[in-house]
């Protein structure tokens, strides 16, 4: 089923349609046009999935040149299977026409052609299946975790040291 959906690397919708897009997932993110052309401009790789001209699916890649990250994977949930769960955020929960595979092989694809040594993924629950389908694994001893922007950092405190005796 994958011959009526068109496939396009490194053509970055318009901001506008991105966020339309992120709209009719329930996709919780800035709606911010400027800041969506800067997420967009600063991704090493966008592939998208259009049927009949409609964005459908995304998928992007960032990298620093020595690691790359399998940034964002959603796929529109009219076109996962039946086992689609949440049917929120564009989460990837039944592929079941390779549509959201191919968009993350794509990423993949470039990631290692640019010469990256790691490539990294995260998986919100539902998704860690689609993940490792793709060949990624999880991680040991690896723990997510965030800070929100609004958050304090602390302030760097003065360490004594003492001279050996």
């Amino acid at each position: 089923m994958l011959n009526d959906i068109e496939f396009e690397t490194m053509a970055k919708p318009d901001p506008a349609e991105l966020s339309a897009f992120y709209r009719r997932q329930r996709h919780e993110t800035t709606q911010s046009p400027p800041r969506l052309q800067r997420m967009m401009d600063n991704t090493f790789c966008f592939v998208t999935a259009r049927r009949s001209g409609e964005l459908i699916g995304i998928a992007r890649g960032v990298t620093d040149g020595l690691w790359g990250r399998l940034a964002e994977c959603k796929l529109d949930p009219a076109y996962q299977g039946p086992a689609c769960v949440t049917r929120t955020d564009g989460r990837i929960e039944h592929d079941s026409q390779g549509i959201a595979a191919e968009m993350a092989r794509l990423v993949i694809e470039a990631l290692r052609k640019y010469g990256v040594e790691r490539i990294d993924a995260l998986a919100y629950g539902t998704e860690e299946d689609f993940c490792e389908e793709l060949g990624f694994h999880k991680m040991r001893g690896v723990v997510p975790m965030e800070l929100p922007i609004d958050a304090p950092v602390p302030a760097q405190q003065a360490v004594s040291v003492s001279e050996g005796t």
